[in-house]
C-alpha cells in the first residue's frame, strides 16, 4: 500500500481525492492546503502547510494540485523528499522554469487522457508525424474564472487550462525541431477574465512538421469534444477522439470514464529505483517544450477584441 499525499483541495485536488480513495494500492494518508475550498474525505488529516505534511507523513507518493507556479515548487520539494510526484497541468507558465534539475526525473504531469485505449502501444512505438490538428470545443461559465484563474499572469489561456492535454500529446509525436513560424489569432468575447475565449493557431517547424490549433471555451451549440488528428510519416491517419480524448483510438462509445483513466495513471506510478516506465506517463522535462510552443503562440498571435456577449 502506497502512502499518498495530496497537496491542494480545490475542484481538481477533489477530483483526486475522490478517484485516490477508490484505487488499489493507494492510501491517501493526508491532505495540505491553508484554505481547503472541499473538505478532505472522512478520516484523512489536514495539515495547512505542505511542507510540514511532508515531513510528518513521509508519503510515497504526492499529488499536487495548486496553481501554476506554487506547483512546481511543491513538486520539486516533494520530489526532494524522496516520493514520487504527480502534478496537475500547467504546473508554470513560463518555460525557463523547467530548466532542467536533479529531482526532475521523479515528477510526472497529470494528463489522464494519455492513457485512453491504444495511446499507450502508439506512444511506444513512437511513430513520427508530420501534421498534427489539436481541436477544442468546451464551455466554461462565469464561475470558473475566479481566484486565481482571472488573470493570465496567474492561470495563462486557454492553451495552458484546457487544450495542453492534447497539445502535450501532439508534441510527443511531432519531431522535436525548433518553431519557423506561427500565425495566430487571440479571441475575446465574454471579457470574464484577461484570458481569451478562443485561439487559433498554425505553428511550423524547421523540418516542416506543421501544427494547427483550434480551441475554444465558449461554445454553446456546438458538441463538446477535444481531439488530436496525426499524420504519420508511414501515410498513417491517427484519430484521438473524445470529449477530452478519453475515447483514445476506439469507440467514442465505449470510452473509459474520468474515474477509470485517473485510476490507471494512479497505477503507473513507478516506485523505487527509476526503471522502464508505462509509455502514457508524462515526464515534467518534457513538458518544456509544449510550454515553449504555448508561449509561441501567444507572444506572436494577434488580438482580436470583441463586443461582450455574456449573458
Amino acid at each position: 500500500m502506497r502512502r499518498v499525499l495530496l497537496i491542494g483541495s480545490g475542484e481538481v485536488g477533489a477530483k483526486h481525492a475522490h478517484s485516490l480513495t477508490r484505487t488499489d494500492g493507494m492510501d491517501l494518508v493526508g491532505v495540505a492546503d491553508p484554505a481547503p475550498v472541499v473538505a478532505p474525505p472522512a478520516g484523512v488529516l489536514l495539515l495547512t502547510r505542505w511542507e510540514t505534511a511532508l515531513e510528518r507523513l513521509a508519503p510515497d507518493v504526492v499529488v499536487v494540485a495548486t496553481p501554476p507556479g506554487t506547483a512546481l515548487v511543491a513538486a520539486r520539494a516533494a520530489a526532494r523528499s524522496g516520493a514520487t510526484v504527480l502534478v496537475e497541468k500547467p504546473v508554470t507558465l513560463d518555460p525557463a522554469d523547467l530548466a532542467p534539475e536533479p529531482e526532475d526525473n521523479r515528477i510526472f504531469v497529470a494528463f489522464q487522457p494519455h492513457f485512453a485505449p491504444g495511446l499507450a502501444a502508439l506512444l511506444e512505438q513512437q511513430p513520427t508525424a508530420r501534421q498534427a490538428a489539436v481541436t477544442l470545443v468546451c464551455r466554461r461559465d462565469r464561475a470558473y474564472y475566479r481566484s486565481w484563474r482571472t488573470h493570465y499572469a496567474t492561470a495563462g489561456g486557454v492553451l495552458h487550462q484546457q487544450a495542453i492535454h492534447g497539445l502535450a500529446l501532439a508534441l510527443r509525436l511531432l519531431p522535436p525541431s525548433p518553431i519557423a513560424s506561427c500565425t495566430a489569432e487571440v479571441h475575446r468575447v465574454r471579457q470574464w477574465a484577461e484570458s481569451e475565449d478562443r485561439i487559433t493557431a498554425t505553428i511550423a517547424f524547421d523540418d516542416a512538421a506543421v501544427l494547427t490549433v483550434d480551441a475554444r471555451v465558449d461554445s454553446v451549440d456546438q458538441t463538446r469534444r477535444h481531439e488530436v488528428t496525426l499524420h504519420l510519416d508511414d501515410g498513417q491517419h491517427v484519430h484521438v477522439r473524445g470529449r477530452n480524448l478519453e475515447a483514445g483510438l476506439d469507440d467514442p462509445l465505449s470510452a473509459p470514464g474520468d474515474l477509470e483513466l485517473r485510476q490507471a495513471m494512479y497505477r503507473a506510478l513507478p516506485a523505487g529505483a527509476p526503471g522502464p516506465r508505462h509509455p502514457s506517463l508524462f515526464p515534467l522535462p518534457q513538458l518544456r517544450r509544449t510550454l515553449e510552443v504555448i508561449d509561441y503562440a501567444y507572444r506572436t498571435a494577434r488580438n482580436v477584441s470583441e463586443a461582450g456577449t455574456a449573458a
